[in-house]
């Protein structure tokens, strides 16, 4: 037996140690991240557990992949080692508490959207956030990734939802950031650190939200546009009339044909009204009820992505129509399919296809030069693994690193969590 042998080994044994022999795998073609194949995968039971697999790891200096249901695996750059583990959150998947009267949620990390949706639909409440694929996105790789969905504009991002945190930390502590009160201040605000952090700093392995009422009704109208200009202009008269709306989304696949959404919700009579001042904010405008199904655009952009690039763009919502332009302008001229939808909020997101690697990668770039041209930022979420070896996922870097940098060092000194996958290779 090799040395190396005999070290995976005496590895394996402590972590089949702390989760029991059941709970730990090697690792199949399932599992692979940007085609590299983990050395295995580990289910830890518990928050105590989560802390113990990463305290273990980052002593024998074993890299970690925290994953959730797996929906936002190709976020990120390639793992920097190659027998990194997979720390599965798939048996923290508890609805600890629901304070209906509170009005707050406490979950798990590894419990999903739509049985979290569930649990509190009973009492009229619903968690207002609505990420691709609920029924496999989990609270954990949700509010690592930050992803926030059409649902934003009304309800805000995720990290306006969560009033507290549990992290296990690579030293083995369980730390708390916030509580389950609405109204809560004290300290520093730990839990919208980690928030986005894609998992570098600690694992996310419960949360507590707040809740909102569901809708009585929801209706969703529809109009057609021929020119950004118009786009823009429509746009801007939504987001600064006193309409209250709860989703604004733009969908084009050529420059010249975009359609325009806004969803209402509230009683019947109120939807009503709200057509009838929609019609007069966009007079020029023929808003016609629509299928709810609209709503699921950004989520067929990730359909069966294969070679496809999908690209994040976030701008001023002033700035839609100039970034609906430039991502044709960029590639109607390569002969590179694009589908575009985007939310009132600036975020946009990209798809590219039918085109060669070589084409795709000099339009991913000519697209990241187009939005920061615009002041914004875009960020590769989908791609080919080979592509990220040209590319940085992440973009230009910004003066924000360094202090990233530093805190990753704080609380993960060894490097065991994602190393390098996040911003300036965290």
């Amino acid at each position: 037996m090799s040395e190396r042998q005999d070290l995976l080994e005496r590895e394996w044994a402590e972590l089949e140690a702390i989760v029991g022999r059941e709970h730990i795998r090697p690792a199949t073609l399932v599992d692979v991240v940007d085609e590299m194949l983990p050395a295995g995968v580990i289910a830890p039971g518990t928050a105590q557990e989560v802390a113990q697999v990463l305290r273990y790891c980052s002593s024998a200096g074993v890299s970690v992949v925290p994953r959730g249901g797996g929906t936002k695996l190709g976020l990120g750059n390639r793992p920097q080692k190659p027998d990194f583990m997979v720390l599965s959150t798939e048996r923290l998947n508890r609805v600890v508490e629901h304070a209906w009267g509170d009005m707050t949620l406490t979950l798990e990390a590894g419990c999903t959207i739509d049985h979290a949706q569930g649990a509190v639909s009973q009492h009229g409440q619903r968690l207002a956030l609505d990420p691709r694929w609920p029924e496999k996105c989990t609270v954990g790789g949700l509010l690592a990734t930050a992803e926030s969905g059409t649902l934003r504009i009304r309800y805000g991002a995720a990290r306006d939802l969560v009033l507290g945190v549990e992290v296990a930390l690579p030293d083995g502590n369980l730390i708390k950031a916030g509580g389950k009160v609405v109204k809560n201040v004290a300290g520093y605000d730990l839990t919208k650190l980690v928030i986005g952090s894609l998992g570098t700093l600690g694992v996310i392995t419960r949360a507590v939200f707040r809740l909102h009422p569901v809708p009585v009704a929801t209706a969703t109208y529809s109009t057609s546009l021929s020119s950004t200009t118009e786009l823009n202009k429509l746009v801007l008269a939504i987001l600064n009339s006193p309409l209250v709306f709860t989703g604004l989304q733009v969908r084009a696949e050529r420059a010249g044909d975009i359609a325009v959404d806004v969803r209402f919700e509230g009683i019947p009579e109120s939807l009503h009204d709200a057509y009838g001042k929609l019609a007069k904010i966009a007079p020029g405008c023929t808003f016609v009820e629509a299928s709810g199904d609209l709503w699921n655009a950004r989520q067929k952009l990730f359909a069966n992505p294969g070679s496809s690039v999908i690209c994040k763009c976030s701008v001023l919502p002033a700035k839609i129509g100039a970034l609906c332009d430039g991502v044709f302008r960029q590639t109607q001229p390569a002969g590179v399919a694009a589908t575009f939808v985007a939310q009132g909020t600036g975020i946009g997101e990209v798809r590219l296809d039918k085109a060669d690697a070589a084409t795709l990668l000099n339009v991913s770039r000519a697209l990241r030069g187009e939005v920061e041209r615009l002041d914004g930022t875009l960020v590769v979420q989908q791609c080919p693994a080979s592509m990220k070896d040209a590319l940085d996922v992440w973009g230009t870097l910004k003066d924000a690193v360094p202090l990233m940098q530093q805190i990753k060092g704080k609380f993960d000194p060894a490097r065991t969590l994602n190393p390098g996958r996040f911003v300036g290779a965290i």
